[in-house]
C-alpha cells in the first residue's frame, strides 16, 4: 500500500474533489492507479478463462465513472475504495451479462463463492449468481452486504472496510464471517435447483 505522505496526498486530494474541484480526479489518479490495476487484475482471475475484459480497461472504466459522478463525498481513502467497490462490481457485473447473452449461458462453470475462494485458482465465479444472491442479502441486512461488497469486490482490510463502515474491526470480521456462510448456503442451493 502507499507510505504515509501518500496517503495524505489521497486524502488532501478527495477533499478537494469532494468540494467540487473537478482536476481533483486527474490528480488522484496517479496515486490509486496501481492498487485499482491489483484489485482489478485480481477480480479478472476469478473470471472464466478467455474473458476478454483486462484489468487496464477496467481501470480506465472504473475512472470514468468515477469522473462522469455529479456529486461525491470521500473523507477518505478508504470510502473512495468503497465507493470503487461498488463501480467494479457494476462494470463486472455488465460485462458478465454481456458475455452470458452472447454465449447463451453455455460454458459456464458455475462455482459458489466459498469453494471459489478456497480453490488455489479461484475462477469460474458466476458474478450473476453472486450478484442475486448479494441482492438477496441486502434486503435482509444492508451492512452484511456491505461488508462482502468491500471485502470481495474492492479487497479492502478488515480495518479498512471497519473504516469506511464507521463500525469496529470485530463487527466487520462477525459480518464477514456470517455474510459469507449465508452467501455459501444460499449458493449451494441455487447450485442444487
Amino acid at each position: 500500500m502507499a507510505g504515509e505522505g501518500v496517503l495524505e496526498d489521497v486524502t488532501g486530494i478527495l477533499e478537494r474533489w469532494s468540494r467540487g474541484d473537478r482536476t481533483a480526479l486527474e490528480d488522484l489518479l496517479p496515486l490509486v492507479y496501481a492498487e485499482l490495476r491489483r484489485l482489478a487484475a485480481s477480480h479478472l482471475r476469478r473470471e472464466s478463462p478467455g474473458n476478454t475484459l483486462e484489468p487496464t480497461a477496467l481501470v480506465h472504466e472504473a475512472y470514468l465513472r468515477l469522473a462522469g459522478r455529479q456529486h461525491v463525498q470521500f473523507n477518505n481513502r478508504a470510502q473512495f475504495f468503497g465507493c470503487a467497490a461498488v463501480i467494479i462490481r457494476r462494470i463486472l457485473l455488465d460485462h458478465a451479462r454481456r458475455a452470458r447473452a452472447a454465449k447463451r449461458g453455455h460454458g459456464f462453470e458455475r462455482v459458489t463463492l466459498a469453494e471459489a475462494e478456497s480453490a488455489q485458482s479461484p475462477r469460474d465465479v458466476d458474478l450473476l449468481e453472486l450478484d442475486a444472491a448479494l441482492t438477496e442479502l441486502e434486503g435482509l441486512d444492508q451492512e452484511k452486504a456491505r461488508v462482502v461488497e468491500l471485502r470481495y469486490f474492492t479487497g479492502l482490510s478488515i480495518p479498512e472496510t471497519a473504516e469506511v463502515l464507521n463500525v469496529s474491526p470485530s463487527t466487520v470480521k462477525r459480518q464477514w464471517a456470517i455474510a459469507r456462510a449465508w452467501l455459501y448456503d444460499r449458493l449451494r442451493v441455487g447450485r442444487a435447483s
